[in-house]
C-alpha cells in the first residue's frame, strides 16, 4: 500500500499534523523532545534530523510535529515527507515503551485521579488530536496546577482560550470555585 500524508496546521503555529493512511501509534501516545528520548523508534530519531524540529509526537495515525519558530514549514513540510515515506515501511506502530505517565497517574491522590479521567472524558481527545496532552500536576486550596505536552506546550491558545474550557468543564464538575493555572517548568 502507498503511504499518503496529509498535512493539516493545528491551533499550534509551530506545530502541524501530518495524517497518515496508516496507523504509527497503536496504542496511547509517544512525545519526544529529543533524539534520545526515542528509544528503537528509528523514524522518529531520523525526523530529529530535519533541521529545526523541536518535538515529536505519535498518536494514532498522526505524527505531530513541532518546529522552533525560526524554520519554515516549506522545509521542514519537504524534510518530514520523505523521511516518512522512506521509513513507514519499517515502523513497527505495536512498540511499546516505558509508560511513566501510568505510573504517575497511579499513584496521584483520589481527587487529582478524578480530574484525570474528567480530563480523559472532555478535554485529552482534541489535545492528543493536535499532538499534545495535559498533566494535573497539583490540587491545593481550590488551586488546580496542569502541565501541557507536547505540541500544546508551546502553543498560543493554551493559556487562553484552552485553559478556561478546562477552567469551566472542572468548575462544573468539580468544584464552582476551582481556580486552574499552568504549572511553571523546571
Amino acid at each position: 500500500m502507498e503511504t499518503t500524508i496529509e498535512i493539516a496546521p493545528t491551533p499550534n503555529p509551530n506545530a502541524m499534523k501530518f495524517i497518515l493512511n496508516r496507523v504509527v501509534k497503536k496504542e496511547g501516545s509517544s512525545t519526544y523532545r529529543s533524539p534520545m528520548e526515542c528509544g528503537d523508534n528509528r523514524l522518529a530519531r531520523q525526523l530529529f534530523a530535519i533541521r529545526g524540529l523541536d518535538q515529536l509526537h505519535f498518536f494514532d495515525n498522526t505524527i505531530t510535529i513541532t518546529k522552533f519558530s525560526y524554520a519554515d514549514w516549506e522545509t521542514v513540510e519537504g524534510h518530514a515527507t520523505v523521511t516518512i515515506k522512506a521509513l513507514i515501511d519499517d515502523h513497527n506502530p505495536d512498540y511499546i515503551e516505558a509508560d511513566p505517565e501510568a505510573d504517575r497517574r497511579k499513584n496521584l491522590p483520589p481527587e487529582l485521579q478524578k480530574i484525570e479521567e474528567i480530563l480523559d472524558r472532555t478535554i485529552r481527545p482534541g489535545l492528543q488530536g493536535d499532538g499534545g496532552d495535559i498533566q494535573a500536576v497539583s490540587l491545593e486550596d481550590n488551586v488546580l496546577l496542569v502541565r501541557y505536552r507536547g505540541a500544546c506546550g508551546t502553543c498560543p491558545s493554551s493559556g487562553t482560550g484552552t485553559l478556561e474550557g478546562i477552567r469551566a468543564i472542572l468548575r462544573d464538575e468539580i468544584n464552582p470555585n476551582l481556580e486552574v493555572y499552568i504549572a511553571p517548568e523546571f
